[in-house]
Formats: structure tokens, sequence, C-alpha cells
């Protein structure tokens, strides 16, 4: 029995050996191959790092330094200039279209779009809204939001529902409300009474406490009786 165990083992390890003989066989014949890929791996890693250091950091800053100037115009109601730029700030749509890759580039679409909202150029509004990268508990609300009260504006109330019901799916218990009671005012101006009633209903089982639901009643009234 011993012998044969013995005899087993010898052969496992004869059969190891044959396998690190043709793995040492293989980095032999390649071993130029072998190298330029590692030296190719580390080529393509320091240069990330480098576009990220040298390219993408001073670009971000760059963009950052422009964006709060035209928070600035934003803040003062001065649409028209926030977008296009007043002589010193070269304006949103300029930080969109050069710096548009970075975080604050980004953030500028969203600022020209409420800026082209705030001016009533709904349809550029929708534009550079639907362009913006919305990430976070607040932000994708608030843009799907933003896009149904141009589609309001510009009276297609399909779009808007559909943008009001995506915005109040988000798990927001602030926003959800905000936007689940204008998916309710919208079905009512499209004089569907029983789907802005249910929206009405809705806000007051699941958010209670949310502002909206502090003169919920008075909504339900009144679809209750247009529904009739």
């Amino acid at each position: 029995m011993s012998e044969k165990k013995g005899h087993h083992e010898g052969e496992q390890l004869e059969s190891i050996e044959h396998v690190l003989s043709d793995s040492e066989k293989f980095i032999e014949k390649n071993q130029k191959m072998i190298t330029n890929v590692v030296l190719g791996v580390i080529v393509v890693v320091l240069a990330f790092m480098a576009y990220n250091r040298y390219v993408v950091e001073p670009r971000e800053v760059d963009a950052q330094s422009q964006l709060f100037a035209g928070e600035m115009l934003f803040e003062k109601d001065s649409f028209q200039l926030a977008i296009e730029g007043d002589g010193n700030f070269m304006g949103f749509e300029y930080v969109v279209d050069k710096y548009g890759a970075t975080a604050s580039g980004n953030l500028a679409k969203y600022y020209t779009g409420i800026s082209y909202f705030k001016l009533g150029d709904y349809e550029s509004a929708i534009k550079y809204l639907n362009k913006f990268d919305a990430e976070g508990q607040m932000m994708p609300p608030i843009k799907a939001g933003a896009i149904g009260d141009c589609y309001v504006e510009l009276g297609d109330l399909d779009k808007a529902i559909s943008n009001f019901k995506k915005a109040s799916s988000y798990d927001n218990s602030f926003t959800a409300p905000i936007y689940m009671k204008k998916c309710g005012v919208a079905y009512e101006a499209k004089g569907d009474y029983a789907k802005a009633l249910d929206c009405y209903n809705e806000i007051k089982a699941d958010y209670p406490a949310s502002t909206e639901a502090s003169d919920i009643e008075k909504y339900i009234a009144r679809a209750s009786e247009l529904a009739k």
C-alpha cells in the first residue's frame, strides 16, 4: 500500500516538475514579449496619472474659477449675462464647451438649462438639462422635474407628466411629493381628474409629513368634485 502511495506521489512530483519546466521554457522563449507587455502596462498607467495631474486637474481648477463667477451672476438673476458672459466671465455656455468633461463643466450644463428656463427659452433649457449628468440623491429628481416644468410651459403635458413621474419615482422623501403634486396638477390641466386624484391621495398616504401634504385635502376635494 505504501509502495503504491509512494509511486503515486512520485508521479505527481514528476508532473509538477514537468509543468514548471514548460513554464520556464515559455518564459525564456517569450521573455522579450512579456517584458514589452509589462512595460506597456506601466507606460499606460504613468500616462493616465500624468494626464490627470497635468491636464484634468488644471482644467478642473480653471472650470471651477469660471463657474464661480457665473454662479454670482446667476444668484443676481442676471441669467443672460450668466449664459453669455459679462466681459470678465466668459459665460456658462463657454464653460460647457471648453470644460464640459469636468465636474464643474457638467454643473455648468445645469446652470445653463435653468438660466434658459428663467429667460423663457424652454427648448434650449431642455437641451442643456438633458446634457447634464445628474448624480446623487437630489440632482436626478431635480433635473427630471425641471425638464417637466419646461414641457408644461411648452404645452406638452404628456411629456411633462412623464418627467414628473420620473422625478417622483426617486427614493427621496423631500422631492418625491413635490413632483407628485406637479404631476397631479398636470393631469388636472389635461382633464384627467381621476389620475390627478391618485397623485394627491398618494401624497396624503405616503408623505403625510411633507409640505405638499399640508393642503392636499383641498386638491383632493377639487379633483374628486371634477372627477364626478
